[in-house]
């Protein structure tokens, strides 16, 4: 940390200048290699276009909050869309605090009032986008001690679970030379936050190779291919649109493609818009024809009513309606209900040849049509009822989508809520005949299982509604149910789809139940998690030691092919203060460890979260803790203010083969997916090399199977193969790794760039988030293996007028033109040993000051010093003391925050603290 400190006051002058050409550099590039992503690379992370965010300078000087970068969009010579980063200071935009004693908050810039419902909106707004829980209100005709908390309908959802939902269908191009095609897809889209996930549903086409997303230019705004597989669903996530994109996509200005690679290439395409019938869709249909390249299909989106068997559906129709009915205002059409060829209900309407969308309402379903609907077996119908009819038809199954049918149960949900520190985890599949496939496992349960059932929603505590007893499946020894539902009625697919149903626990001391969970939809994520594998179950019970807590949940966790670690929490019955605002400022932390508790070395902080559910993709994972995942002795923990040492627990076993791949090779798997290539776009080349049974592209470079000793390239079809040409070590102690080919000495580990290095090499030390620093030099002593960094020392320059040719260069050139004598201000730049420079500045031995950063001005809470020992300036930041208070504040002029009032909750600050201390450890 001390050489990182020391970086900064190194080139502080040009840091700044260096940062944002790097950045600019740096988001050129991804624009040129991703066409399909424009944006910014800001500090190692990707921004979309129109982002904005606070700039992270690093210890000392951490997050800029009152500067903010902006990602704007700019077109290149060709026209391509690039990104370019600019930043300004924000302060000076603050709003005036309507109240009279305004504070500042952490990691804010602005001042807000304490109190009142103006800034009290101001605080809510902070928290925008995060999702903390709201308690449904008790109905009036259920006991008061009854807890109905875990309903969540869809009045209720919070506003960081809120998302918009589109749907699009897409059919064969009609106005194109080329014969259509008679696929048909339906595709559902739902916009949270800045991703946009999609699930496929296709019928009469191939396996698409590719779903290709355009602007309303025309241009290819994402591309996504799709992998290989029998299956007719593609599930995929569109991450970090542009605000731009976002817009387009809310003003129903985008459209969506597929395309096959095998056999005869076809092409299927359809608009991305917003329905009203989506929200409470339950039953859908993918509506067909028997002709060949018709170019025409539609969708049905169905739901039955709440209370009576009223089939309400919807259509939207495709190329039903020829170019020469056009001119017809108004186009008769024949809507059938059909069961085996046997028509159960026939309507008769009309539609416009430019809007074929059409809604009706199927009164009081009987009991067969329901039993019929229930399995899949009715079909609906569309036909022009013209001169030469056209018709269309599918069958209606329940809603297919890529989200999971899942359910975490817990004692704080229980009709009667308790902290038993125990869970229930259940996922579910749904088949087009009707069949519910489930797994259920239960921990930590307080006594002996005597009941698994799914229920709906009780209205009044002493009568449940029993729908389906799964006790009989139950395996106490394990604690699993494993098995189908074969029965499922039309009402009941309904309500699942529809967040409706609960699944119920009951034990020997509890026997109305002590765990209970609602069945609910789980948005598809795009992370590689195992979804279709029973979770880990997180209880308090499996926590060190165990807590007897409300809440339970659930995580799915897989590691990807370059080690890197996938991970999904669900959790339930997590308690919450009374305020609000306080409880949406921490929720929840999870973290992952090794099972060990004599051990911290391995913890890792996941991420905080706020609502029920956390995701993400942890890259940087050790070797050691990738073993502990191999073996089974790692655990996944969520941790939450009142119990900031572990709420609930889960072991987590992930076989993995990491511990025998080096970080190079891992790094080169990224690097290959840029450019990975179809293989049979390779066979078609004629300049692919065949090799070892495998085509290879020209250019490409590989370790071949027969002696990883070897590097072979492909050259215009002509494999060339050399040995790996070991360096001429200079070290006395070397090793031989066994996946190696070279030996290595054993060096120094540098935590800059966190990588290891040779004893007596040097190299410019990479700082986060500016890359490297030219402006200073490191060295690795091999005799003691320590890290020895210093400034670069620039030559003296006999101009007047020197110049930086570039701004990543670290010092200056005199041009070629100018050579007076050398001046005094000049002579400094040699940097004798009796004098610091910082910046612009030179400074005596053990003088101090506060440094200056462009767009912000003096830091006054860091302190920078001159030892001319070791002839550099060092900076610090002022030690704040750590608080446990729940009400923070930060007066102007104060470096610390401080406590408010004097309750003792803990606070984010102390939990991030023990975790940082914990990592470090």
């Amino acid at each position: 940390m001390l050489h990182r400190i020391l970086f900064l006051s190194f080139c502080l002058t040009t840091l700044w200048e260096y940062a944002v050409f790097h950045f600019q550099r740096t988001a050129q590039y991804t624009s040129h290699c991703l066409v399909h992503r424009p944006g910014c690379s800001f500090g190692g992370r990707f921004y979309s276009l129109e982002d904005t965010w606070h700039p992270d300078l690093g210890e000392p000087f951490g997050v800029m909050h009152c500067v903010k970068c902006y990602c704007e969009t700019q077109r290149g010579r060709k026209g391509k869309v690039l990104g370019k980063v600019s930043c300004k200071n924000v302060k000076r935009d603050c709003p005036e605090p309507s109240c009279d004693a305004p504070v500042l908050l952490p990691g804010q810039c602005c001042k807000t009032c304490p109190k009142g419902d103006v800034d009290r909106k101001q605080v809510e707004a902070m928290f925008d986008g995060f999702e903390y829980f709201q308690e449904k209100e008790k109905e009036d005709d259920l006991h008061k001690t009854y807890n109905d908390r875990s309903y969540l309908s869809s009045e209720d959802i919070s506003p960081g679970e809120s998302r918009t939902d589109f749907v699009a269908v897409l059919t064969g191009v009609t106005d194109s030379w080329l014969p259509s095609s008679s696929g048909v897809a339906r595709a559902r889209f739902s916009l949270t936050r800045t991703s946009l996930t999609f699930s496929i549903t296709y019928q009469r086409i191939g396996r698409p190779s590719r779903v290709v997303f355009l602007d309303s230019d025309g241009n290819t705004a994402f591309e996504y291919k799709t992998p290989k597989g029998d299956s007719d669903m593609i599930c995929g996530v569109w991450k970090n649109l542009p605000q731009s994109h976002v817009r387009q996509l809310q003003a129903e200005q985008l459209r969506v493609t597929m395309t096959t690679a095998t056999g005869r290439r076809e092409v299927i395409e359809g608009k991305i818009i917003k329905h009203r019938a989506l929200f409470a869709e339950t039953f859908s249909s993918t509506l067909t024809s028997e002709e060949e390249h018709s170019g025409m299909g539609g969708i049905a989106m169905l739901t039955l009513s709440d209370t009576e068997n009223n089939l309400h559906f919807v259509l939207i129709l495709q190329g039903l309606i020829q170019h020469r009915e056009r001119d017809s205002p108004l186009v008769p059409i024949q809507v059938r209900l059909q069961y085996r060829q046997h028509v159960l209900r026939e309507i008769h309407a009309n539609v416009t040849a430019y809007d074929t969308d059409f809604a009706e309402v199927l009164t009081d379903l009987n009991s067969r049509e329901l039993f019929w609907l229930s399995r899949g077996q009715l079909v609906i119908t569309v036909e022009t009822e013209v001169q030469d009819p056209r018709h269309i038809s599918g069958f209606i199954t329940g809603r297919k989508s890529c989200d999971t049918i899942q359910s975490v149960m817990s004692s704080g949900d229980a009709l009667t809520p308790g902290k038993t520190g125990g869970v229930g985890s259940a996922f579910f599949h749904l088949h087009d005949n009707g069949t519910l496939d489930y797994q259920v496992q239960l921990v930590g349960a307080s006594s002996e299982v005597m009941g698994l059932t799914i229920e709906l929603k009780p209205r009044r505590r002493s009568k449940r509604s029993v729908l389906y007893d799964l006790t009989p499946e139950f395996d106490r020894p394990s604690g699993r149910a494993t098995g189908s539902w074969s029965r499922v009625e039309a009402r009941h697919i309904h309500m699942l789809l529809q967040n409706e149903l609960f699944i119920n626990v009951a034990t020997a001391h509890s026997q109305e139940g002590e765990l209970r969970g609602q069945i609910k939809g789980l948005l598809y994520s795009g992370l590689e998690a195992p979804r279709h594998e029973i979770p880990v179950p997180l209880a308090g019970q499996f926590v060190a030691p165990p807590v007897l807590t409300s809440a339970g949940g659930h995580a799915w966790v897989s590691v990807d092919e370059r080690c890197h670690l996938h991970y999904e929490i669900v959790v339930a019955g997590l308690s919450k203060a009374d305020d609000l605002t306080v409880n949406a400022h921490l929720h929840g932390l999870a973290e992952i460890g090794e099972l060990d508790e004599r051990s911290t070395n391995h913890k890792r902080l996941l991420t905080g979260f706020y609502g029920s559910q956390a995701q993400g993709v942890l890259k940087d994972i050790s070797v050691e803790l990738l073993r502990h995942l191999d073996r089974g002795t790692a655990f996944i923990q969520v941790s939450t203010k009142v119990n900031t040492r572990g709420e609930i627990r889960g072991r987590v076993h992930v076989p993995n083969n990491c511990e025998f791949r080096t970080k190079g090779e891992v790094e080169l798997a990224e690097f290959d997916d840029l450019f990975v290539r179809d293989p049979e776009e390779l066979k078609k080349d004629p300049h692919t090399c065949f090799f070892e049974t495998q085509h290879h592209a020209h250019g490409s470079l590989w370790t071949p199977n027969y002696n990883h000793c070897f590097t072979c390239s492909c050259q215009k079809r002509t494999v060339i193969c050399d040995p790996v040409i070991c360096p001429v070590l200079t070290c006395s102690r070397t090793i031989q790794p066994d996946d190696k080919c070279c030996p290595m000495c054993v060096g120094c580990y540098f935590e800059g760039d966190q990588k290891m290095h040779a004893p007596g090499s040097t190299w410019h030390p990479f700082v986060p988030p500016f890359g490297y620093i030219k402006c200073a030099l490191c060295t690795c002593k091999g005799a003691t293996g320590e890290v020895h960094c210093e400034k670069v020392t620039c030559p003296a320059l006999t101009c007047s007028r020197p110049v930086r040719r570039s701004p990543s260069d670290c010092c200056k050139e005199c041009p070629e033109e100018d050579n007076p004598p050398l001046e005094h201000a000049d002579m400094m730049q040699a940097d004798g040993t009796s004098h610091c420079k910082f910046g612009k500045n030179f400074y005596q031995n053990s003088d101090n000051w506060h440094p200056r950063v462009p767009l912000m001005g003096e830091m006054k809470c860091i302190t920078c010093w001159c030892d001319v020992s070791i002839t550099e300036s060092q900076c610090q930041r002022k030690q704040c003391p750590v608080l446990t208070c729940s009400n923070i504040t930060r007066r102007e002029g104060m470096c610390c925050p401080e406590c408010q009032g004097k309750t003792n909750a803990h606070t984010h600050t102390h939990i991030h603290t023990h975790t940082h201390h914990a990592h470090n450890a």
